[in-house]
């Protein structure tokens, strides 16, 4: 499926300062409000339904035989035309 980017931004930050995004995100998804992403001259918002599809993904990438860089990835998607109601695969835990 094609897909365009809205918004991207990559730095390096501390783990105190990487909580505190998430943590506002948290926020805003707890309160039904939208989510505003701005960096420099880019800015987005998205407002995300009630039951949107969540994904996290862990991975181990690199060329063959090297690969040592490791990432997690939280996703939300939804359909802009639709209600929300997303697939499930399983209680998740994050510990």
């Amino acid at each position: 499926m094609p897909e365009k980017v809205l918004f991207k931004s990559e730095s390096d930050q501390s783990r105190e300062a990487i909580a505190s995004y998430l943590r506002k995100v948290a926020d805003n998804l707890e309160s039904g409000a939208a989510i505003s992403l701005k960096a420099g001259s880019e800015s987005v918002t998205l407002d995300p339904p009630a039951q949107p599809t969540f994904e996290v993904k862990a991975e181990r990438e690199g060329p063959a035989g090297n690969m040592t860089e490791l990432s997690v990835e939280f996703e939300l998607e939804w359909d802009e035309n639709d209600s929300g109601a997303g697939g499930e695969s399983g209680q998740l835990q994050i510990e």
